[in-house]
């Protein structure tokens, strides 16, 4: 084994994955090649690795070259073929499977995908499927390293990942060979890609007093960020990330649904039908002729042709059109038109039996989300002292009623095209009276998350580096029941204690060894976690009344904690609370005995949704 002198960053996309690598003697970040099968028997190396996974028939390909690994023990090829044969066979094609991996209510290892399959072909789950790509990854990797053992990987992940899902992720890892695996957000790896692509300007770019926007939408999802810049009084700069936004499925993939809707319309319109199974390969056919348009300035118009199901196969394909007009139109004005600052997305009436599925967003406007997040984060942050003098006054009282950046950072391929960028752009300008936001250039948005993954992973094996720091952006409580005595046809409101105040960093952990509480051992219990974004001025151990009217519920855990030894079931004990939030948002509670030495632990997430 040769001397470890890399590190390597993985970005596990929706609709793309990528590989990077750290040098440890250097500071140089590359991208690496990811070989894969592009056709049957040929393999070659692209930049980046379709997160697409295509179930063959049995003998459909024989035993030709698949890849690094071939189609293995599962049977399914993943990558560029992935994607293109299933163009032709949907059903047989499995796409988002990131997605699926976050999604609470799926089962996550079940063998689900292709979701509302009914091709004769053995469906996987989604773990299955995150695990395969990352295996392909991992021994592209090792390819790549020829035979090196990296010194850290770090793997990202959407800032708005609950806990389920990061785990998930983490096993998906370590099933596909990787080990001491290190998870980060997106936006913050996509900013640590710009700082490494711009080593000796990034700091004329950006200074004391700017609040950077990471603008990150992909393929499946729409991610939010906001980064503060100081200065620690010595004339260095600080990052802190300030607000994270919501879990949100729109994205790229939204975009080639509308256009293939659109051509779909049109060809009805002039007699032409398309069943279910073409229209999904128009879908597919949509994002490739959506991209050239986008690459190809010069193009007017993108012929897109679909196969017929009938014997007569040449005779029977649909030929259908994309024009460039149809596409700015449906681009621009359906999914980032100038809306008001005001403008929320809307939530609409929801039927009581629907299709399960993913949990698309009900609003296609990327505009409305955007402008939900830079009000909530405005609330939010004017209720923590410290968040709030970050930022200063006069943002937090701008009369858009928006928290509104000095800079915007784009990320994700939805923003290679230029004309989707320059829209977020005049968006933000009208809502800032005209004022054009700083735009940092330097990277390739569809690059950067892995490269910025290589980026810290460097740093961490160095112990050096600028580092964003990460803090809660929300105050977090647990319920309490109440102490009073009991009074016939009266239920006593819920109390809740503070564990996590608004802005508390992550990798803290803090005790509230002052507050003895009672603890339920050896019996059913209720444990309710409930959220502010507003209440920054409660602190650590602060005590809340009426919780269910002035608090959000957000999860709750039913459990039966053990019944040490020396005590009795139903027994309620006196505790302290030790709190732990780890370094990508899971708040661990430790109960400890106040009279002697047992301990119970609790863990919950606070970017669960």
């Amino acid at each position: 084994m040769s001397e470890t002198a890399s590190v390597i960053g993985i970005d596990l996309g929706t609709s793309n994955c990528a590989l990077a690598r750290g040098r440890l003697d250097t500071d140089s970040v590359e991208v690496l090649p990811v070989p894969q099968c592009v056709r049957p028997g040929a393999v070659e190396a692209l930049s980046t690795l379709a997160s697409a996974a295509f179930l063959p028939l049995p003998d459909e390909f024989g035993e030709g070259d698949f890849g690094l690994e071939g189609r293995g023990d599962a049977g399914f090829v993943v990558g560029a073929f992935a994607r293109e044969r299933g163009a032709l066979a949907p059903d047989r094609q499995i796409s988002s499977a990131k997605s699926w991996l976050c999604h609470a209510q799926a089962d996550r290892r079940g063998a689900i995908l292709p979701w509302n399959s009914q091709a004769p072909v053995q469906k996987v789950s989604p773990l299955e499927v995150s695990a395969r790509l990352l295996r392909h990854l991992r021994e592209s990797a090792a390819h790549a390293l020829e035979g090196e053992t990296p010194a850290k990987c770090v793997l990202t992940i959407p800032a708005s990942f609950d806990e389920a899902a990061r785990a998930l992720t983490l096993e998906a890892a370590e099933s596909a060979g990787l080990s001491d695996v290190l998870l980060l957000e997106e936006p913050q790896a996509a900013f640590y890609a710009w700082i490494a692509n711009n080593p000796e300007t990034w700091r004329t770019q950006v200074g004391p007093g700017d609040l950077v926007l990471v603008c990150d939408v992909g393929g499946g999802t729409a991610d939010f960020s906001l980064i503060a810049v100081a200065d620690d009084g010595s004339g260095n700069l600080t990052l802190e990330r300030l607000s994270v936004g919501e879990h949100i499925l729109l994205g790229g993939d939204n975009l080639d649904l509308a256009l293939a809707h659109a051509m779909k319309a049109g060809a009805e319109a002039e007699g032409t039908t398309l069943d279910a199974w073409q229209f999904l390969a128009l879908t597919h056919a949509a994002r490739q002729a959506k991209e050239t348009l986008f690459s190809q300035p010069e193009l007017e118009e993108v012929p897109v042709a679909i196969a017929g199901r009938g014997s007569s196969l040449f005779a029977s394909t649909v030929n259908l059109t994309l024009t460039r007009t149809m596409l700015k139109t449906i681009a621009l004005d359906g999914f980032l038109p100038l809306t008001g600052p005001q403008e929320l997305p809307a939530k609409g009436s929801r039927a009581g039996l629907r299709q399960f599925g993913l949990p698309y967003a009900s609003d296609p406007v990327i505009s409305k989300h955007l402008a939900a997040f830079l009000a909530r984060s405005r609330e939010a942050i004017a209720s923590h002292g410290e968040h709030a003098a970050l930022v200063g006054d006069a943002r937090l009282q701008h009369p858009s009623g928006l928290l509104l950046p000095s800079a915007i950072l784009f990320n994700g391929g939805f923003f290679k095209a230029d004309p989707l960028r320059e829209r977020v752009e005049a968006l933000l300008a009208g809502w800032n009276d005209g004022q054009v936001l700083k735009t940092l250039t330097g990277g390739e948005p569809d690059l950067a998350v892995a490269m910025g993954a290589a980026a810290f992973a460097r740093q961490v094996v160095r112990g050096e580096g600028l580092r964003i720091k990460s803090a809660t952006t929300r105050s977090y409580y647990l319920g309490l029941e109440s102490g009073g005595m009991a009074i016939p046809g009266f239920t006593p409101p819920v109390q809740a204690v503070c564990v996590a105040p608004l802005g508390l960093e992550e990798g803290s952990r803090v005790s509230l060894s002052d507050h003895e509480f009672g603890l339920v051992v050896g019996e059913p219990a209720d444990f309710r976690l409930f959220r502010s974004a507003t209440r920054g001025g409660d602190a650590l151990g602060d005590v809340v009344d009426r919780a269910e009217e002035v608090l959000e519920e957000t999860s709750g855990i039913e459990i039966t904690l053990p019944v040490e030894a020396g005590l009795e079931a139903g027994q309620v004990v006196p505790v302290y609370l030790e709190v732990v939030l780890s370094d990508v948002g899971a708040l661990e509670l430790r109960m400890r005995h106040a009279r002697g030495d047992h301990a119970w632990r609790l863990e919950f997430s606070t970017r669960a949704e």
